[in-house]
């Protein structure tokens, strides 16, 4: 199974069979186990049997996951809900039993410790520590930080629960570890608005020059302020000393296999997981360089069909397997959410009124 191996070991010839095997036999797992997923498959690829190609696998609209009820496990084995973060509307719900969650847990820590090596490192957390009061009802940013706090040990939460900096819980961190390697963790939007900057504002610095900073999410409030990522690099070394800074891109339907940022920019695909890029309007899939809507495929959602998902960010695939950071699989870029219009026009494509060949 590719559970089993590294995170960056296989290459497409090794990869691609392995995964479509694994993919469908998720996708008629679910169909036995999931009666709204049966149903939508039924009603948009009515001939579907077994997929040739990872390209020919049926896809659900990510935004279902705040419509309807997709599970295929029983109540009574749920061990888990996870809740998207999204600020406005209804959130995605997401449901795990206790083999899925401890699948995702196993993956992640497996290419966490890719990045981060397998010693658990002293962690600083920027956030402030209320968010994983509720343990049964996470949010996106509380399963995020409980997840990776696996990966760390005498965690410090940077915040208060104002959101203004634990001076004094910062200041003691870096006298403790600063002068060796330290996991620092944030959301990324969290991280420029209620960290750098109110250092900034603040005119203080500290000193973390063997840290590793992992962040994710939230560059859509960054790039209305004009903050791109290398300008969001160069911030963080001046406040903190840190050089080594990686984002990363992964979604409360899919948590486990997270598309971590090389030293090159470039997101990579674990073993556990792939990326298509769909062109809009007839959802053939994009070529190398082009730019669509990404389709997340992961091996790792058994309690729920997350395991081939339209998303509603735009990317575009930028290589395979020969990226200059040497890590094989698919390399791609975010290029940021899609019009609402749009990302409406994708979950159209799943009404029991459309046309089975629009979502093809």
């Amino acid at each position: 199974m590719l559970i089993e191996r590294e995170p960056y070991s296989l290459n497409a010839a090794e990869k691609q069979p392995l995964l479509l095997s694994e993919l469908n036999e998720l996708t008629g797992y679910h169909q036995q186990h999931c009666q709204p997923y049966q149903q939508l498959l039924a009603a948009q690829w009515p001939a579907f049997v077994e997929a040739n190609q990872t390209a020919q696998l049926p896809y659900l609209a990510v935004r279902l996951f705040k419509q309807l009820k997709l599970q295929s496990v029983p109540d009574a084995e749920v061990f888990k809900v996870l809740y998207s973060s999204g600020t406005t509307g209804t959130p995605s719900r997401i449901v795990l039993d206790s083999t899925t969650a401890a699948i995702q847990s196993k993956i992640l820590v497996k290419i966490m410790q890719h990045w981060l090596g397998k010693a658990r490192l002293p962690m600083l957390i920027i956030d402030h520590p209320a968010v994983i009061k509720d343990r049964s009802n996470f949010s996106a940013r509380g399963a995020g930080i409980q997840g990776l706090s696996f990966m760390g040990r005498n965690h410090c939460y940077a915040l208060n629960d104002d959101m203004s900096i634990n001076f004094e819980a910062v200041e003691q961190f870096c006298r403790q570890f600063g002068d060796g390697p330290v996991f620092v963790f944030g959301f990324t939007f969290m991280v420029w608005q209620f960290f750098i900057q109110q250092l900034k504002q603040q005119q203080k610095t500290i000193s973390l020059p063997q840290a590793l900073l992992l962040h994710s999410g939230g560059w859509k409030k960054l790039q209305d302020q004009a903050v791109d990522n290398s300008t969001f690099k160069q911030q963080v070394l001046a406040q903190t000393a840190i050089h080594k800074v990686h984002n990363f891109y992964g979604m409360v339907e899919q948590v486990g296999a997270i598309f971590v940022e090389c030293e090159q920019g470039h997101l990579h695909c674990p073993t556990y997981a792939d990326i298509l890029v769909r062109t809009p309007g007839n959802w053939q899939t994009a070529a190398v360089g082009e730019e669509g809507v990404l389709q997340l495929l992961s091996t790792l959602p058994r309690s729920y069909p997350g395991h081939s998902l339209l998303s509603e960010d735009r990317a575009v695939l930028l290589g395979e397997d020969n990226c200059p950071c040497g890590r094989m699989g698919k390399y791609f870029h975010i290029l940021g959410r899609l019009p609402q219009a749009e990302a409406r026009g994708c979950s159209d494509t799943f009404s029991p009124s459309a046309k089975p060949e629009a979502a093809l």
